[in-house]
């Protein structure tokens, strides 16, 4: 660990005490449930955020079940190239760099691991990974607040926070106790985005808040953060996600990208902020 010296708030020490080689910024995505999208918008915000011009990856955390490799389009057989027999380079897809356990174990294979093994098994994906010049390192997080969400907190510097919800009660719930375990530990969050927010009928056209509506807006207004966007309930965006081609990449001029992009450019904003004001960490001697 560097000795201070002087000068620098103590969050700027801590950044540099756990800064990961190649990573300017790491955003995690995170949803209290299973089942709210998350991860197909964890593909389509990192996609995003590519289109933008940024160097992005995007690391699979979901351990016990992985799902990034056949969102990006990979092969089942995807392994990463091992460097030295100790670090691995993460896999292109889409021109973005990605890691996920997916690339390391046969995908019918259940991962019967203990909560140290899996959080182990997170921060060698992490670390071991030879990450090229991120702008962006973005973090598909498991459902719940258990072991990887306290070893993120711990052990990496993340800038901030995304978390996914859809607009029913039940949902909710559980968002907000995502909010406030990230608020626990003093990770910033940038905003919600409301998944599911309408039902779009593929036949007619026809759409209606089937989950509710204004769950989202309530949550984001409710702990003083952002709305990031609304996303529709449509068929497109879950063919295009099972196929291996995300919204963003499948209809680059579409609606949905574009709302994507949208959400982007805001997560970039809100990270830039965290730049010049951290938030106030609290240390125990």
């Amino acid at each position: 660990m560097p000795r201070y010296t002087g000068g620098k708030s103590r969050f700027e020490r801590c950044k540099e005490w756990f800064v990961i080689e190649g990573i300017k910024h790491i955003v995690a995505v995170a949803s209290g449930k299973g089942g709210v999208g998350k991860s197909t918008v964890t593909a389509n915000l990192a996609l995003a955020m590519a289109a933008e011009g940024y160097r992005v990856g995007l690391l699979d955390a979901d351990i016990y079940g992985p799902s990034q490799a056949r969102m990006l389009g990979l092969a089942e057989n995807t392994r990463p190239e091992v460097i030295d027999e100790k670090s691995m380079k993460p896999v292109m897809a889409h021109g973005i760099q990605a890691m996920s356990m997916a690339f390391m174990v046969d995908i019918n294979q259940p991962m019967v691991w203990r909560g140290p093994m899996v959080s182990g098994a997170f921060q060698q994906l992490l670390n071991q990974t030879l990450w090229d010049d991120l702008d962006f390192l973005f973090i598909d997080m498991p459902p719940g607040t258990g072991d990887i969400q306290l070893t993120l907190a711990q052990k990496v510097p993340v800038d901030g926070a995304v978390i996914v919800t859809t607009p029913q009660d039940i949902a909710l719930l559980d968002a907000r106790k995502g909010i406030e375990m990230f608020r626990k530990v003093n990770v910033p969050v940038l905003g919600v985005v409301e998944n599911m927010s309408l039902h779009v009928c593929s036949n007619c056209g026809h759409s209606e808040p089937i989950f509710g509506a204004g769950g989202g807006e309530r949550i984001a207004e409710q702990y003083d953060t952002q709305l990031l966007g609304q996303l529709p309930l449509r068929l497109s965006i879950r063919e295009q996600a099972d196929g291996g081609k995300p919204s963003v990449v499948a209809e680059p001029d579409g609606e949905v990208a574009a709302t994507f992009r949208a959400m982007a450019r805001t997560v970039a904003s809100g990270v830039a902020g965290q730049d010049t004001a951290g938030p106030s960490i609290s240390f125990s001697d």
